[in-house]
């Protein structure tokens, strides 16, 4: 039984956990509810500790926020490099 993992946005977290406290509230058991969600406990855990408490527009933020922040490494990266190759041409080293 080969299962393929999916990929959930952070909307789709933030749903699920609202759906799963529902649930939980209604009187089910914890195992029922992940079955249902079709997720294991720990990613339960782990979406709980990341988006708990927030709203899916929160959680859209925080993702776009998070998308930004890895393009502003990538480009400080790119100008710490260039900054280092300019100043080796510079020292006569070419």
């Amino acid at each position: 039984m080969n299962k393929r993992r999916k990929r959930h946005n952070p909307e789709q977290i933030v749903r699920k956990l609202r759906d799963a406290d529902a649930m939980l509230n209604a009187g089910k058991d914890l195992a029922s509810v992940l079955q249902i969600l079709e997720v294991s406990e720990s990613t339960y855990l782990r979406w709980r500790n990341q988006y708990g408490g927030m709203k899916s527009e929160e959680a859209k933020r925080l993702k776009q926020l998070e998308d930004e922040n890895k393009r502003l490494k990538e480009l400080v990266a790119d100008l710490s490099l260039d900054n280092k190759m300019l100043k080796y041409i510079s020292e006569g080293n070419w």
